[in-house]
C-alpha cells in the first residue's frame, strides 16, 4: 500500500498545500490505493511535500511521483490524450504551479491579514510550543523566497493584476467543459483543481479570491471535483 505523506487539511479541502492535494487528487481520479499521514519533513526525501513511501523507498515532488505512478500503475488518465491536448495540459498546469502557486504564497505568507489565518494551520506541522518559535523563521524565509522570485518586488495592484491575468487563462482554457480537455479527468485536472480551489477555498476575501470568485466556470468546477472525488471527506 502506498502511504501518502502529506500536510493538515483546512478550509474546507484536504490539504493546505495545493501540491499535496494535487498530488492526492490524482490517486483519487487514479483510483490508486492509499493512505495518508502528516508528514515528517525529517524523512522527506527532497525536504517538501508530499512525498510517498512504497516498497520500502521513498519518493518527492508533486510530478515526478505522478509520472513514477503512470509507469507503475498505468495511465488510464491520459493515455488517449493526443500531443496537442498533452501540450496544452503542461502549459495550463506549469502557469498554476509556476505563476499561480507563487500568487498563493503572496496570499497566505507576506499579507499580514493572510498570514494570521494561515499561522495556525501551519503551526500544526509542529510540537507544541515549537510552532511558535519556527514559524517566523520560515515566514521569513519563504517571504524572500517571494521577493527572490520575483512576485515579491512588486506593488499590490500590480501583483492583483498578474493574478488575475492567469486565473483569465486558465478559464478560458476550461471554457464550458466538464474537465480541462474536455468530457473525461486527466492527470491536469488534478493540478487545475488544487491550485484553484487554494484560492477559493482560504477564507481572506482578498481581491484575487473575490475575481475567482467572478469566474463562475472555475467556481462550478470546484465544486465538481471536489463533489465526485473527495464528497467521502478524507481518508
Amino acid at each position: 500500500m502506498l502511504t501518502l505523506h502529506k500536510g493538515p487539511a483546512a478550509f474546507g479541502v484536504n490539504d493546505i498545500s495545493p501540491f499535496c492535494l494535487k498530488l492526492e487528487t490524482y490517486l483519487r481520479m487514479a483510483g490508486v490505493p492509499y493512505t495518508a499521514r502528516m508528514a515528517d519533513f525529517g524523512k522527506a526525501p527532497k525536504g517538501k511535500i508530499p512525498f510517498i513511501e512504497e516498497d520500502g523507498s521513498y519518493l518527492g515532488d508533486s510530478q515526478l511521483i505522478i509520472e513514477h505512478l503512470k509507469r507503475k500503475h498505468g495511465d488510464t488518465l491520459d493515455a488517449k490524450l493526443d500531443a496537442a491536448e498533452i501540450a496544452q495540459g503542461h502549459l495550463v498546469r506549469r502557469v498554476l504551479e509556476e505563476s499561480v502557486y507563487w500568487h498563493i504564497i503572496q496570499e497566505r505568507w507576506v499579507s499580514q491579514e493572510g498570514w494570521r489565518v494561515y499561522k495556525p494551520v501551519f503551526g500544526t506541522f509542529f510540537p507544541p510550543g515549537v510552532g511558535k518559535f519556527v514559524t517566523p523563521m520560515i515566514r521569513r524565509g519563504v517571504t524572500k523566497a517571494a521577493h527572490t522570485q520575483g512576485l515579491g518586488r512588486h506593488r499590490p495592484e500590480e501583483v492583483l493584476e498578474m493574478g488575475k491575468a492567469d486565473v483569465s487563462a486558465v478559464a478560458a482554457v476550461l471554457g464550458d467543459k466538464p474537465f480541462l480537455l474536455g468530457e473525461n479527468p486527466t492527470s491536469f485536472d488534478a493540478a487545475l483543481y488544487a491550485f484553484i480551489v487554494s484560492i477559493l477555498a482560504f477564507p481572506v476575501d482578498s481581491p484575487l479570491r473575490k475575481y475567482t470568485q467572478g469566474q463562475q466556470n472555475l467556481v462550478r468546477y470546484c465544486e465538481r471535483v471536489q463533489q465526485r472525488y473527495f464528497a467521502g471527506g478524507q481518508k
